[in-house]
């Protein structure tokens, strides 16, 4: 079978949109070229080239010496996207062909290096997007602009721009979407330090700070990855007509917020697409609503529905007790405190149980319950807390889900081991806790202790919460009510019990 490129996509039959190799100029440049950027950020683009004319290629730069630029090279920069879930309770499977990929570039081959800094100079270029990992926005002092290339990304990035400040061109807007706060503040914070320590002068740092944009993005979707079963891999080339070594499966549900001026909305291509990407006057607000709402659900209810029998996440929205747990959990406590608009929130939330509901993925509530300590105190305690402030009352399925934390680090502990602390579920199975040596060790410590005195041992360890949990008015007394009923009547019935 043949590999994919221009001229077997035609041969396949395939009927989506296309933007032929050659036909449009690169107008962006992007720092990496692994799963998630190509599920993503070249999604967006590709589909604005349908959508609103944007009419630009991407070119790729891998961010490190080991990478993909030969397989995407070698197939034409095109590769097939699956996006697959779950949207309005229905089940998703869609097909697509990425054709806004011009090229991939390894900086660490001179010539490579070379073509990256021209591009860098183009009168074409518009953007630049990254995704380095967290790690890849630091400053390194040990990178210098005389390297090949610079060690960091920020000081590829520092290069390439002086290049483009030298060539008299304008300024470009910088999409940063590395998992850290602040991303693309960040990113500049690195450049312009950069900047100094290498003497590249007042007027190259001027221009940066005046003509090029540097956005701090949130990125949200879901992407497993490449196909990496050999069967499945086989059924789908054949299905296809070409042999892809590049597929890549994401979520079907996607959005990108966008720091940046209001002008920003109308430059990018986006909005006239109609894409779920917003350009917004700050990141922070969505991304607490991310953490609230999205992975403060999987943390506020997933540990009781694992002691009431479940195992993974999309049995969880088909039971009717724990989806309804979920949803006063989210609908009546969480969202009421949230600073954004009720109704945006109350969409995010739902577009949450689709994903939760997705049949393409088995998404084990042990691997989610990795680390609930630290996940707890960011995720939902700061829900629970402000929801008394506000209201001056306890929220009820937020704290029965507080109990259901301690109960699922305390249930029939029967060892310490190196990795973790082997506990025992109701069913009569043993499972592995994994979090903080210190955290296990406290569990480990109060074994023996009934439910009101773990409960004092856990709420007054300032360590876990930064604060004395039982100053909050009546919050130990509830929890220890709560303990006691899901160790008597089982997990479901107590989170039945808030309903």
């Amino acid at each position: 079978m043949a590999k994919l490129n221009y001229d077997v996509l035609k041969k396949s039959g395939y009927d989506g949109y296309v933007l032929d190799k050659g036909a449009a100029p690169v107008k962006v440049l992007q720092f990496g070229e692994g799963n998630f950027l190509r599920a993503f950020v070249d999604y967006w683009f590709d589909m604005s080239n349908e959508k609103a004319d944007f009419n630009g290629k991407v070119a790729l730069v891998q961010p490190i010496a080991q990478g993909l630029t030969p397989y995407i090279n070698a197939q034409e920069g095109l590769y097939t996207l699956y996006l697959r879930g779950s949207e309005n309770g229905e089940k998703v499977d869609r097909k697509r062909v990425i054709t806004c990929v011009d090229a991939c570039y390894n900086p660490y081959e001179a010539a490579d290096w070379e073509a990256i800094k021209e591009i860098a100079k183009s009168d074409d270029l518009e953007y630049i997007a990254s995704n380095t990992t967290e790690a890849g926005i630091v400053y390194d002092a040990d990178s210098t602009a005389e390297q090949l290339p610079p060690n960091s990304f920020p000081a590829k990035l520092t290069v390439l721009l002086n290049e483009r400040f030298k060539a008299g061109k304008a300024g470009v807007v910088i999409l940063s979407c590395e998992l850290i706060d602040a991303n693309g503040k960040e990113l500049e914070k690195c450049v312009l330090k950069h900047i100094d320590d290498w003497k590249l002068g007042e007027d190259f740092k001027a221009w940066v700070e005046k003509e090029v944009t540097f956005c701090s993005t949130l990125v949200d979707r879901i992407v497993p990855g490449r196909i990496r079963d050999a069967e499945e891999n086989a059924q789908l080339d054949a299905a296809n007509g070409y042999e892809d070594d590049l597929k890549v499966v994401g979520e079907v549900f996607g959005v990108w917020y966008i720091e940046g001026p209001e002008w920003l909305a109308e430059k990018l291509p986006f909005k006239k697409a109609g894409l779920n990407v917003h350009v917004v006057p700050e990141v922070a607000p969505y991304k607490k609503r991310k953490v609230r709402i999205l992975n403060g659900a999987h943390t506020g209810f997933v540990l009781g529905a694992y002691l009431a029998g479940q195992d993974i996440v999309r049995d969880c929205m088909y039971n009717e007790t724990i989806h309804g747990f979920m949803d006063k959990m989210l609908n009546e406590e969480v969202i009421p405190i949230l600073p954004l608009d009720k109704a945006d929130c109350e969409a995010f939330a739902a577009a949450v149980t689709d994903r939760f509901k997705n049949p393409f993925v088995d998404h084990q509530l042990m691997s989610i319950s990795l680390n609930s300590t630290a996940k707890w105190k960011a995720r939902d305690l700061p829900s629970l807390l402000e929801y008394n402030e506000k209201f001056g009352k306890l929220p009820q399925a937020l704290t029965m889900g507080f109990a259901a934390y301690i109960a699922f680090y305390s249930n029939d502990l029967q060892r310490r081991e190196e990795d973790g602390l082997v506990a025992k579920r109701p069913a009569g199975n043993e499972y592995k806790i994994q979090d903080d040596a210190w955290a296990l060790d406290f569990y480990w410590n109060h074994k023996d202790d009934d439910a009101k005195t773990l409960v004092h041992a856990v709420l007054t360890n300032e360590q876990m919460w930064d604060e004395d949990l039982t100053k909050v008015a009546g919050l130990e007394e509830t929890i220890v009510k709560d303990l006691e009923l899901i160790r008597s009547e089982g997990a479901e019935a107590a989170y039945k019990s808030v309903l």
